[in-house]
């Protein structure tokens, strides 16, 4: 037999997680140019230093789907446009309006900037395929468990994330310390970003379930 016989084929996963790894990098690198805040950016992107290596050293070990390679990536695209505007300053109300000819928030009848809303509600909605690959792969829940130990561990996630923003705030103070947390003046604004994960999660579980059956 040829070499190329004994040579392991190339999957179209195989394939497909170096594209958009390739084509995170290509945004990362777009969105790393002149951002609003400089500080602000670094704060935002120090658990994407940390994540996309993880991912990208493990995946001999520990392989998902190419949907929830996707659903990643547009997570991450999300945070990366909200961390080079700052979250409570990213523009869509202007790419709305140059679009449409009036602002998203006059027809819905919104007051602040809600891209961190958003954002938090994709956290849920985005990671929730990754999560259940990664307890059917490495917990095997069974019942009821099966359903509900994903939702919370993207839950307590929130929550931790939350802390961080908190504890970042206290450290940093000023306007850095404002821009990274981005209340814009909502004393409830955790909760309400706790509360849109979670949903987004709930959301993601019925997503994932229905795919699953059909």
């Amino acid at each position: 037999m040829t070499e190329e016989a004994h040579r392991p084929r190339r999957t179209s996963t195989d394939r497909f997680r170096p594209i958009l790894l390739g084509c995170f990098a290509a945004v990362f690198a777009a969105l790393a140019v002149t951002p609003s805040y400089r500080d602000d950016w670094l704060l935002e992107n120090l658990l994407v230093f940390i994540i996309v290596p993880v991912f990208v050293l493990s995946y001999r070990r520990l392989r998902f789907s190419n949907f929830a390679y996707t659903c990643l990536f547009l997570f991450l695209v999300l945070h990366e446009i909200g961390a080079h505007y700052t979250y409570s300053e990213v523009p869509y109300d202007l790419w709305f309006q140059a679009l449409t000819g009036t602002t998203l928030n006059s027809l819905l009848g919104l007051e602040r900037n809600h891209y961190d809303r958003l954002v938090h509600f994709s956290y849920g909605l985005l990671l929730f395929p990754t999560v259940w690959e990664l307890f059917e792969e490495r917990a095997s829940p069974r019942g009821v468990w099966r359903y509900v130990m994903p939702v919370t561990f993207l839950m307590s996630h929130s929550v931790i994330y939350e802390l961080i923003e908190w504890t970042a705030a206290e450290m940093f103070g000023g306007d850095l310390g404002q821009a990274y947390l981005g209340t814009q003046g909502d004393v409830w604004d955790a909760q309400k970003d706790m509360a849109l994960a979670a949903a987004g999660a709930v959301c993601g579980l019925v997503l994932t379930v229905s795919r699953k059956r059909r």
